[in-house]
């Protein structure tokens, strides 16, 4: 078998490793884990501080075909996380769809008690997003990829954090549509580890972040992840800025605070969302690696990613490192905008 292969971007010379992968068996109840997830709802605003013109690198070779790329949120998210990079995407001659999961960016559910800081109501304040399931996610981004097909040009698909889930979901249900799946800092669930709460309770998975105490009311009675993104307590800003974006500065933290949702849906987090080998599998795939990511142990990707792998030798992950980067990845976003231009289809 084959070794990934790994491309350190702050090198222009390819690497190679072998990424081990351990059996595990999942359990519900570290769905309070995933809290550690909703990191990935900091990608509503946090990268795009910068343009990716200004970085004056060369941009990696790739074919002159116009692509469409389908982007998909992470969790407490919304499709404005994409703003920058889909700008300057689309600034290259592509066409891009960045999708807004039910009740998410411009549909968000915004409780009351949020908006005038009552915690104590905000501990019990009923949320509309309790409902939701990883299956109203994997319809929502499939019917933007079965429009998107219609325009003609090969559909790239990308997911970040707990949008790899609905990536995974979307690549059985219509493979035929897409020319390339990306995971950025992404859930890739497996055989081993079904759904995005198993990957999160696995040893690697464990390694994350979790922040129980900034969990506002009780999770198993709301039926979603509350957190207060507002706090003022130094405390809890400290944990969601370790957990999310170490890297970035004070003003792009305030900016990712401001993009995020309070609510993300528990049951999402248990749908299984395995790739089968003959739809999933036969698709060209691609992982955008962090190695400072707080969210998504850098551990737990390479498991996935080895654990992948393992279904179909014959079609492996190109993994792209970013050894520096965080769960949000590099503050700027012409790094990320490159290495998606950079995909073959």
């Amino acid at each position: 078998m084959a070794d990934n292969e790994y491309v350190d971007t702050t090198n222009t010379a390819d690497r190679t490793r072998t990424s081990g992968a351990s059996p595990r068996t999942a359990s519900r109840r570290h769905a309070l884990r995933l809290a550690a997830g909703a990191a990935g709802a900091a990608l509503a605003s946090g990268i795009g501080a910068t343009t990716a013109e200004a970085a004056g690198r060369t941009k990696p070779r790739h074919d002159n075909r116009v692509r469409t790329y389908v982007l998909v949120h992470g969790t407490h998210s919304a499709a404005a996380f994409w703003t920058a990079i889909g700008r300057e995407l689309a600034l290259r001659g592509h066409r891009v769809v960045a999708v807004d999961q039910p009740l998410h960016g411009t549909e968000r559910f915004v409780p009351r008690a949020y908006q005038t800081q009552d915690l104590r109501a905000l501990a019990t304040e009923a949320s509309p997003v309790a409902a939701l399931t990883l299956d109203d996610f994997e319809r929502r981004v499939t019917g933007a990829v079965r429009r998107a097909a219609r325009l003609g040009d090969p559909v790239v698909l990308v997911g970040h954090s707990l949008g790899g889930a609905s990536v995974s979901r979307v690549a059985d249900a219509v493979p035929e549509l897409l020319a390339h799946i990306c995971y950025m800092a992404a859930f890739c669930p497996s055989r081993g580890m079904p759904s995005v709460n198993a990957c999160s309770d696995s040893p690697e998975g464990r390694r994350a972040i979790v922040p129980v105490d900034q969990f506002v009311g009780d999770p198993e009675k709301l039926g979603v992840l509350r957190l207060n993104w507002r706090t003022s307590d130094r405390r809890d800003l400290a944990v969601f800025r370790e957990m999310i974006c170490a890297n970035y500065s004070d003003v792009g933290f305030l900016r990712v605070l401001e993009g995020l949702q309070t609510d993300e849906s528990m049951t999402a987090y248990d749908g299984r969302a395995v790739g089968h080998a003959d739809t999933w599998g036969r698709i060209p795939r691609t992982y955008l690696r962090f190695g400072k990511d707080r969210t998504v142990a850098p551990e737990l990707q390479d498991r996935m990613i080895a654990e992948a792998d393992a279904l179909t030798p014959g079609n492996r992950f190109t993994v792209h490192d970013v050894p520096d980067a965080g769960h949000l990845g590099p503050e700027d976003p012409a790094q990320v905008t490159d290495l998606l231009l950079g995909l073959r289809v």
